[in-house]
């Protein structure tokens, strides 16, 4: 039995991402200096670029022909995501195993609405998110190791805000942390320990969102972008470079600009001082993931062909920061989502497609 993708979300961010690019730039086209003006290299696909990089395929169904999801690989073979079960009473959260075999982890009712926002993991625990409802999600946790059953974290998770980004809820110090939304333009920045207790709080003013702890950037909801990044532990505030008529995104290494030009959109990469600034690509062109700068390392991003608004197919790239260079990842594809060091997409079309895998942390 074949199922269709989950392509509605990462389409509507990929058209959000688009919208938001041509309204920050008001149509205005970006003018290169010509000392940036530098020539282009042609991808190499990342089977030469990378020949040792770890590789996997998920079927777009499980052996009981129930679509599955995944929200998180541990490696490029095993990973977590959700499934419905084969009655439709349940919605399953699950580890599939490289060798195709299932671990259920939770079971939850499908007449409680019930959801899987965000998943994150650290060592042997995993956590995620848990939606009810229009109630505010619970956080859950398990240890993949010894056996014992998830076990609730807190409920005490306020107005939670999820960003479709790996930083969405981020382990650090034993303790779990996310962000939620609070009355006149503030975040909460809330934490628990991973056994539970009290959820602390720490108040920021405007609004921003979790990276690469104990960082904080703002801009999530700017038509421009980021413009500060936060260390939450020394209370340093480092200004982002502004880069008129574009739109910025911000980790604590590297800023990701996207501008308005003639024939497209122009990607750049840069530090958030503005040194460091390199051309990704020009052209039709858009950025594939919300995270920026992954690993450091690399930034993913799409060639449009002509029929990518009728296919949802795209030539998704990976620009090698290191080395300077795009690596095609594949000439097709959709639905594509990186989280924690893997990268994943399908290829095929709505009705029979399959879901491939690399592992950035092993190139």
């Amino acid at each position: 039995m074949s199922s269709r993708p989950v392509i509605g979300a990462p389409r509507r961010a990929r058209t959000l991402l688009s919208l938001t690019v041509a309204v920050a730039a008001s149509c205005v086209l970006l003018l290169v200096p010509p000392s940036d003006r530098q020539s282009a290299l042609a991808p190499v696909s990342a089977v030469l670029a990378w020949p040792g990089a770890q590789r996997g395929s998920v079927p777009a169904d499980l052996p009981d022909g129930t679509a599955y999801t995944p929200a998180w690989f541990l490696d490029a073979r095993t990973s977590i995501g959700t499934a419905r079960s084969r009655d439709g009473a349940f919605l399953r959260l699950v580890v599939h195993q490289a060798d195709g075999s299932l671990r259920q982890l939770r079971r939850l009712p499908t007449g409680d609405a019930p959801s899987i926002a965000a998943v994150t993991v650290s060592g042997e625990v995993v956590v995620w998110a848990e939606g009810h409802g229009n109630r505010s999600p619970q956080l859950w946790a398990v240890n993949l190791r010894d056996g014992r059953p998830p076990w609730l974290v807190t409920v005490d998770t306020g107005e939670a805000r999820f960003y479709q980004s790996e930083y969405d809820l981020v382990i650090a110090d034993g303790r779990v942390r996310w962000v939620a939304t609070a009355d006149n333009d503030v975040t909460e920045v809330r934490s628990v320990a991973l056994t539970g207790g009290r959820v602390q709080i720490t108040v920021e003013t405007g609004t921003w969102q979790l990276s690469a702890w104990p960082w904080l950037v703002d801009g999530a909801t700017s038509v421009s972008g980021s413009t500060r990044l936060r260390n939450v532990v020394t209370r340093r505030d480092v200004a982002v470079s502004p880069s008129r008529r574009a739109v910025t995104n911000c980790s604590p290494r590297w800023c990701r600009v996207v501008s308005l030009t003639g024939d497209g959109y122009r990607i750049d990469l840069m530090n958030p001082d503005g040194t460091d600034r390199r051309r990704v690509a020009e052209g039709s062109v858009e950025t594939a993931v919300t995270d920026v700068g992954a690993l450091d390392r690399f930034d993913v991003y799409a060639e449009l062909g002509g029929n990518a608004d009728l296919t949802g197919s795209v030539r998704l790239l990976v620009y090698d920061i290191a080395r300077r260079r795009p690596v095609e990842v594949s000439p097709a594809a959709a639905d594509v989502v990186y989280r924690g060091g893997v990268l994943w997409w399908s290829t095929g079309n709505q009705e029979l497609f399959l879901r491939h895998s690399l592992d950035l942390r092993t190139v």
